[in-house]
């Protein structure tokens, strides 16, 4: 079950010639896919490119009609390596994957296929999570085309220029027999437009037919001595060829402008900004005309060095705008412009921020540095009033100085107030919230329990893995030290594996686990001898990812070979000591079997499968079901939790060990009591994860079960009376005594 449904939308996918397409990014990709013919997709998902993986599998149908193989792949890696099918067949692939960290782990694959080079077209599309929204560490994907001599496009981010640049990179890759990364950012991925489609295309060669009639080619297979010869073939005929293409076709592009002495040159993913940045500055209009020339730079690797001398040879200074550290291209530019023996200036980094993302706000404050320096009379001025003389004052001479009187500069108008200054003065009035589980998350009761554990056994070293669980870093909990990479948990205490008192902890999940956290992870613990605690969290599904199947999953997947159990697997590679819990919400079992792991006299890993549903995609599930059957009229009910105000005490340690967002706080109604009590707000999913945790930590008995009948039987009608009556009477001999007390 993916994060979101794009059964509706990819109906598009079938329109042909002439028609107009309408939609997100994501999905005019898709279509730029099967347009260019493609033979096979894969790859894993994450933010920002999730949605590329779960709008083809929502096209299923429609690739299939096409001949088009389509599969989720177990990893990176995986998907990298699914390009060899284009090394020796004339066969179109496309793979994804999420930025760096994809990249990372695809890195070995990619450097071979670059290495040997491919027949086929070969795509890798890259979501670039970088800058703001970002869940990694800050890196750019111009490193890896630089280091394997990929060539990377950068495109305009609108869906004309994303989907021409889809087939552009098939035809340059084929062109110059090298893959090719289409690099997306998380704006172009989510940015709605239209363009004109074209027919969809069924592949020219099949992979069918490519087993048919197989091919070995050994100057393709990276050995030596073909590995020594692939290098010369990168720089001697790979290279030229992609430039030739990259020029005959004007994949940059040329924007010129009436201030002729000045220019920008930009990444093509910047463009919106940089054209936002320039009406800001009164130097670009509604329809993006700018004053000053711009050269795009659709394609930012290699770099054309010809279109770069070309376009900087008559200008006085020239504006780059290169997102990110280390400044690739400004270096190499610079290199190219001085032994062309050209003197425009070239600012950069020097003008704008030297890390972190260009926002429209830091591209236009940049610009308007280079402006100030180069041609301040271009950039918009506001009158201001002289500043009033003072008083004369007497020097110590007795003679009258009058301090000379000048107008000011003009000033650039004044913006907008800044984000900064907004967040700053929001901050002052709302606290600090912390990203954290969601309500009713299974993993939530799971570092409950893994507090009060260590509230007995005191702290212990714990390594966290890429996944929702790395929330529980975060208040309320606090916990874990470390966080290597997805699926890399385990991993990452390797190193701790030696006698101490106290054994070290790593976790991991699902999706980890099977990403590459079975071998790198649990099979070099066993191999080790790892005496460690690895908690493994199994919530069904890929969740942190947008809630996409797995190998483990307990769906029935038509496309898929789902329900494998962990526990099999974890086995499999000799884990002898391995517990399953099947309800993560039974915090004291929980809580009972950590101290058991790390207390047993028991050697070699110790491995603690927790299982519940992810309650994001049980909701997305359960509640259509829910009220579809209570609309037709069946009887449902649904589970509530609350708090009783006359037993809560306020001490709120309930929600220091839960941290639910459901579980908040009200005013008591009683003057007596001037702390506010818990209170449960109607966000409450019914997971009961409050109470089982006050039962376990054995805090005040406040918390109770309220069932919500809807279309309730006779006897669900007589009982409630009952009930109404019995309370009724025991409230009115409360309130009675309380009378008597009173007085």
């Amino acid at each position: 079950m993916a994060e979101r449904s794009f059964k509706k939308e990819v109906q598009q996918l079938r329109i042909g010639a002439g028609e107009e397409f309408r939609g997100e990014g994501i999905l005019a990709v898709t279509k730029g896919l099967l347009q260019s013919g493609v033979g096979y997709v894969g790859g894993y998902q994450g933010s920002p490119i999730s949605h590329l993986m779960d709008v083809l599998a929502d096209a299923q149908d429609i690739l299939e009609e096409l001949g088009v193989h389509f599969e989720t792949s177990a990893s990176e890696a995986t998907a990298a390596a699914t390009l060899a099918a284009s090394v020796n067949y004339p066969i179109r692939g496309a793979v994804t994957w999420k930025s760096t960290v994809g990249t990372n782990v695809a890195s070995d694959a990619l450097a071979n296929l670059a290495s040997g080079g491919v027949t086929g077209g070969a795509l890798v599309i890259v979501g670039e999570d970088y800058g703001e929204g970002s869940s990694i560490m800050q890196e750019r994907t111009h490193a890896f085309a630089m280091k394997s001599q990929l060539w990377l496009l950068d495109p305009r981010p609108n869906l004309d220029s994303m989907v021409n640049f889809v087939e552009h990179g098939f035809q340059l890759s084929e062109a110059s027999n090298t893959p090719v990364i289409l690099q997306l950012r998380i704006r172009g991925c989510h940015v709605h437009g239209r363009f004109i489609a074209k027919d969809n295309q069924r592949p020219k060669f099949t992979l069918a037919e490519a087993l048919a009639n197989p091919k070995r080619d050994l100057s393709r297979i990276v050995l030596p001595p073909a590995a020594y010869v692939h290098e010369h073939e990168k720089i001697k005929q790979r290279w030229p060829a992609a430039v030739k293409f990259i020029k005959d076709n004007k994949l940059n592009e040329h924007f010129d402008g009436d201030v002729k002495d000045l220019g920008i040159i930009l990444q093509g993913g910047l463009y919106n900004g940089v054209i936002r940045a320039l009406q800001l500055l009164g130097l670009a209009d509604n329809f993006g005309n700018s004053r000053i020339p711009l050269y795009v730079m659709n394609v930012t690797y290699p770099m054309i060095d010809d279109e770069v001398t070309e376009f900087c040879k008559d200008k006085k200074a020239v504006l780059l705008f290169e997102e990110g550290q280390p400044n690739y291209i400004e270096q190499g530019m610079n290199m190219v412009l001085r032994h062309a023996g050209i003197d425009t200036i070239l600012s950069g980094k020097d003008v704008l921020q030297l890390a972190g993302e260009y926002t429209t706000a830091v591209m236009r404050d940049g610009l308007q540095k280079f402006l100030a320096a180069q041609r301040p009379e271009l950039l918009p001025v506001i009158d201001v009033e002289p500043t009033p003389a003072p008083a004369a004052a007497a020097n110590g001479n007795g003679a009258m100085e009058v301090a000379e009187v000048t107008r000011p500069k003009p000033v650039v108008k004044e913006q907008p107030i800044s984000f900064q200054r907004m967040s700053k003065d929001m901050a002052e009035i709302v606290p600090l919230r912390p990203a954290g589980f969601c309500t009713g998350c299974p993993e939530r009761p799971i570092f409950a329990a893994l507090s009060l554990t260590q509230e007995k056994l005191g702290e212990h070293h714990i390594a966290c893995d890429i996944g929702c669980h790395l929330f529980s870093i975060l208040p309320p909990f606090n916990l874990g030290s470390t966080t290597m990479g997805y699926g890399l948990g385990t991993a990452s205490t390797a190193a701790f594996n030696v006698k101490s008192s106290k054994r070290s902890i790593s976790m991991m999940g699902d999706g980890g686990f099977w990403h590459n956290g079975l071998s790198s992870g649990i099979g070099n613990a066993v191999f080790n001898k790892y005496d460690g605690v690895i908690i493994l969290i199994d919530n069904y599904y890929s969740a942190a990812t947008g809630g996409q199947d797995i190998l483990s999953s307990r769906a029935e997947n038509p496309n898929r070979a789902t329900n494998n159990p962990i526990i099999e697997a974890v086995k499999g590679v000799g884990v002898k000591w391995v517990k399953v819990i099947e309800r993560t919400y039974d915090v004291a079992r929980v809580r009972d079997t950590l101290e058991e792991a790390l207390t047993t006299e028991v050697t070699g890993p110790k491995v603690l499968i927790l299982q519940s549903e992810c309650m994001l995609n049980k909701q997305r599930r359960v509640k259509p079901q829910f009220n579809k059957a209570v609309k037709e009229g069946k009887r449902m009910v649904k589970e509530r939790f609350g708090v009783d105000s006359d037993v809560c005490t306020g001490d709120h340690a309930c929600i220091r060990l839960s941290g639910c967002p459901s579980l908040t706080i009200k005013d008591s109604g009683d003057p007596l009591k001037e702390d506010p009590v818990a209170y449960i707000d109607n966000s409450c999913v019914g997971c009961g994860n409050c109470g089982e945790v006050s039962h376990a930590a054995v805090l005040c008995p406040s918390f109770y079960r309220a069932d919500i009948v809807h279309n309730p039987t006779q006897w669900d009608l007589f009982k409630a009376k009952v009930r109404q009556r019995v309370i009724g009477f025991l409230q009115a001999r409360r309130n009675q005594r309380l009378t008597q007390y009173s007085l």
